[in-house]
């Protein structure tokens, strides 16, 4: 196994900024966003149940129709890549019962001996809350796959935006989110950050390990 040291690690972490300025000009190579496409579908989720699209937007005449939805900023249309994290709305038994026919596949098993695993699924996360806290729900998992996609990225050398800056119930209209059972719930940019983009110098702002860390 491969692995990077805690200074590469560090340093790139430490580079990695939400890029305001992106060179329209510079597209990430299509190997490089094939990686990062995987990056996303490995992301965890809680049981596994992956209650999310990610829709990736390069066409500029949809991205034109997104921007005033964005409060107008633009790396909406200059970045590189669009992703839009889709939530599932009111996850449903017939949710789990698809996800574990995908783990029986996987795994070569047959579906009924995963009948105690449908029940802590169901139980936990259908039974045990109405639509709206599913939702919620949907819609955090969404967030730590933005999460994974920001690291990614930093760790190749690629810059990113996570944008909670723009009207959801727009979004929805413009991508046919509701029609598909899915909400935005987060988006985020990604491409090559302008050399004039004043952010990427500026000292990084993040409160000291004690204030930040406890430890029981």
């Amino acid at each position: 196994m491969k692995t990077i040291n805690s200074n590469q690690l560090l340093e790139q972490l430490n580079w990695r900024y939400a890029t305001k300025q992106f060179d329209p000009n510079r597209k990430i190579s299509a190997s490089d966003w094939t990686t990062l496409e995987e990056a996303l579908r490995l992301t965890p989720s809680s049981g596994g149940l992956q209650p999310w699209k990610f829709i990736v937007i390069t066409d500029p005449a949809v991205r034109a129709k997104l921007r005033p939805a964005s409060y107008g900023q633009p790396q909406v249309t200059d970045a590189s890549h669009l992703v839009v994290f889709a939530a599932r709305n009111n996850f449903s038994e017939a949710d789990v019962d698809a996800h574990l026919q995908n783990v029986a596949h996987a795994q070569g098993v047959p579906v009924e001996a995963l009948a105690q695993f449908r029940g802590m699924l169901v139980g936990g996360i259908v039974q045990s809350k109405d639509e709206a806290a599913r939702n919620a729900w949907a819609r955090n998992q969404a967030f730590i796959a933005l999460g994974n996609l920001l690291t990614s990225a930093a760790l190749m050398g690629i810059d990113a935006c996570p944008m909670e800056g723009f009207d959801p119930s727009q979004y929805d209209e413009i991508l046919g989110l509701k029609a598909r059972g899915y909400s935005s719930a987060v988006i985020a940019t990604l491409g090559y950050r302008l050399p004039t983009d004043k952010y990427a110098a500026a000292p990084k702002v993040r409160f000291p390990r004690e204030q930040v860390f406890v430890n029981v």
